[in-house]
């Protein structure tokens, strides 16, 4: 099977592709490289925006993974009208160009910030989604945009994500866990902003997972799935963090709790995952904290831009 995966070379694809490699999927990634090359020599690469694509540069892929677009909150906060070109506008197009090509399956990386704020209530992808933030209504039309184009010929598989966290060779430190991690490190205090509010959080490992299992999954499955590896307060998962780099590394660190209003606050079921798409997720916030600690020789210079998305995104802005 041959897999093209736009914005593979970012933080997820840098964890996933290796593992699709593995179980023999010849794989080539469309990217502009932001944020540099981690990936193996063998993985074909195209350095092209997305809407400069057309139907010959992907005729001949079984399945497209759409990892691109903008990240995070700060991103979209920067610039809200290219975070709405990237995640409202890029993954349709590139889902249109795929069908029209003879794609036969279309993997969308969304988000579960698509929820905005939920009272103490597990949602399920039936939930209302309803977000007053640039990044979260762009990544719903995103969503919404793609599904419109599933039929029985073309397979669409949107993801809501939890916040994924963990090692990468394309390292990430603006990442709830990661955050608390490198704040421990190199401050010995973990600031909690609102220890109240909910955040499903997503170790990378099973995020590569879920993406395994989407694309070996039966072709006549399509729809939106919540994927997490758990759900947690911002305030445990500090205390995690805690408990983890003492455990693992022998460090006290002290916990700084704030009580500032956060208007993001959900928390998610993944039965739905779990019973179609056969996703298990074997990790949690200690095992993700086992891992970076396993890795942070490879990312200890913690003031490289490049583990900061907004940090890269600016430079770029300015050219």
């Amino acid at each position: 099977m041959k897999i093209l995966v736009a914005g593979g070379a970012g933080y997820i694809g840098s964890v996933l592709i290796p593992k699709l490699l593995e179980r023999g999927y010849e794989v080539d990634v469309l990217d502009l490289f932001w944020f540099g090359n981690h990936l193996p020599k063998e993985v074909k690469f195209i350095n092209k925006n997305i809407f400069d694509l057309e139907e010959n540069d992907v005729k001949g892929y079984d399945q497209v993974i759409f990892l691109a677009g903008l990240s995070n909150d700060p991103m979209a906060e920067f610039s809200p009208a290219e975070n709405f070109i990237s995640n409202g506008s890029a993954p349709p197009f590139l889902a249109y160009i795929a069908k029209k090509s003879g794609v036969k399956r279309f993997i969308y990386a969304g988000s579960c910030s698509v929820y905005g704020y939920t009272v103490n209530e597990l949602y399920d992808e039936t939930s209302p989604a309803v977000s007053n933030y640039p990044y979260g209504i762009s990544k719903l039309q995103g969503e919404n945009a793609v599904l419109q184009m599933q039929d029985k010929n073309f397979s669409v598989i949107a993801f809501r994500q939890g916040t994924v966290s963990g090692y990468s060779p394309r390292m990430r430190l603006d990442l709830v866990v990661n955050t608390m991690f490198k704040f421990a490190l190199t401050e010995g205090v973990i600031t909690i902003n609102n220890p109240a509010i909910w955040r499903p959080i997503l170790a990378i490992q099973d995020a590569a997972t879920a993406y395994i299992r989407a694309v070996e999954s039966n072709g006549d499955i399509s729809g939106v799935f919540n994927v997490a590896s758990g759900n947690y307060t911002v305030g445990e998962i500090g205390d995690l963090v805690k408990s983890g780099v003492k455990k693992f590394l022998g460090l006290d660190v002290q916990l700084n709790i704030k009580h500032i209003q956060d208007y993001r606050n959900y928390k998610v079921s993944i039965d739905k995952a779990k019973k179609v798409l056969s996703f298990h997720p074997k990790n949690d916030v200690e095992t993700i904290i086992e891992d970076l600690v396993e890795n942070r020789e490879k990312f200890k210079d913690f003031d490289n831009p490049n583990y900061y998305n907004i940090q890269v995104f600016k430079k770029i802005s300015k050219k």
